[in-house]
C-alpha cells in the first residue's frame, strides 16, 4: 500500500468540511485548512515550533479581558486588521476619506459635545488644539448633522479606558455634529505617540522580530451620516515619529495632516471628512 502524501492529507481534511451546510462557512473553513497546511509545509514546521505556537495563542487568550483584547492586537500587528478593513471599507470613489483600523480602545457612548467644546477632562500638559473642518459628500456637498465620534490618548500615552483610576472615563472622548454648512470643531490636545500594550505575547513577538510597539500620534474618528457609508479613520500628525513604522500598519498618506500655531495661542488642524453615499 502506498504511503499517504502530505497533499493527500490536506485533501482529506478539506473534504471532511465538504458537507458543511452553510456555503460561506464551508468556503472559509476549506480555504483555512489549505492555507494552514501550505504554511506548515513551506516552513517545514517542527514539533517544538508547533507547540510554541499553541502556547503563544493560549497566552494570548489568557491575557485578554473585557478591556484588553490581545487577539485584536495580534491581528493588528500582523496587518490582518488592516487588510480586512481595506476589503470591507475602502471606496473606489476619488477623494473619499480612507479608512483605517478601529483599534482596541474604542468605547461606545461617548458624551455629546457642542460645536468647538473641549473634550479635555484631565490636565496632562498636552498642547491644546482645535481640530476643525467640514464633513462632505464625495461630490463636495456639505453634510449637515453628521456625527463625528472622536477619541484619543492623553499626553501621558494612555487612553482613559486604560486608566480608570487616573483619568475620567470620558476624557478625550466626544461626539460632535456638523452644522448646517458641514462644519465641525473639536477642542482637544495635540496627539502624542504611544506604545501598544507590549507586556504580553504580542509584545514578546515584537521584541523577537526586532519591531517596536510605538504608534505615531493620531486621533481616532468615526464619521457617519444618514444616507452615507460611515468611515472609521485616523488623523495623523505629520511631525510625529513612527509614521513609517506603525506597528499596526494604519498610516496612509492621505490621513497625515499639519498642526499649526494660531493667533489665539492654540494649535490648529484643518481636516475634512468625505463620505461615500450608501
Amino acid at each position: 500500500m502506498d504511503r499517504m502524501t502530505e497533499q493527500e492529507l490536506t485533501d482529506d481534511v478539506v473534504a471532511r468540511f465538504g458537507n458543511t451546510p452553510d456555503e460561506r462557512l464551508r468556503e472559509v473553513m476549506q480555504a483555512l485548512v489549505r492555507h494552514l497546511h501550505a504554511f506548515a509545509r513551506e516552513v517545514r514546521l517542527t514539533d517544538d515550533e508547533w507547540m510554541a505556537g499553541i502556547q503563544f495563542l493560549t497566552a494570548t487568550g489568557q491575557i485578554s479581558d473585557n478591556v484588553r483584547q490581545e487577539f485584536i492586537l495580534l491581528s493588528d500587528t500582523f496587518g490582518l486588521s488592516m487588510i480586512v478593513d481595506m476589503i470591507n471599507h475602502s471606496s473606489d470613489t476619488a477623494g473619499v476619506t480612507e479608512p483605517t483600523v478601529l483599534g482596541p480602545f474604542y468605547v461606545p457612548g461617548s458624551p455629546e459635545r457642542g460645536f468647538g467644546e473641549s473634550m479635555i477632562e484631565f490636565e496632562d500638559d498636552g498642547e491644546e488644539s482645535i481640530v476643525s473642518g467640514r464633513v462632505l459628500s464625495a461630490d463636495g456637498t456639505p453634510i449637515a448633522g453628521a456625527v463625528i465620534d472622536v477619541w484619543q490618548n492623553s499626553a501621558n500615552q494612555f487612553y482613559a479606558v486604560q486608566q480608570p483610576d487616573v483619568q475620567p472615563p470620558t476624557n478625550l472622548r466626544g461626539i460632535y455634529r456638523s452644522d448646517d454648512e458641514g462644519h465641525y470643531a473639536i477642542r482637544t490636545i495635540r496627539p502624542t505617540p504611544y506604545p501598544i500594550p507590549a507586556d504580553g505575547p504580542v509584545g514578546a513577538m515584537l521584541v523577537a522580530t526586532a519591531r517596536h510597539p510605538m504608534r505615531p500620534a493620531h486621533l481616532h474618528v468615526k464619521a457617519s451620516a444618514p444616507g452615507f457609508r460611515s468611515v472609521a479613520t485616523h488623523v495623523f500628525d505629520n511631525r510625529s515619529e513612527f509614521l513609517d513604522s506603525d506597528p499596526v500598519f494604519g498610516v496612509k498618506d492621505s490621513l497625515i495632516v499639519e498642526f499649526n500655531p494660531g493667533d489665539d495661542g492654540l494649535l490648529h488642524c484643518e481636516v475634512d471628512f468625505v463620505l461615500d453615499p450608501s
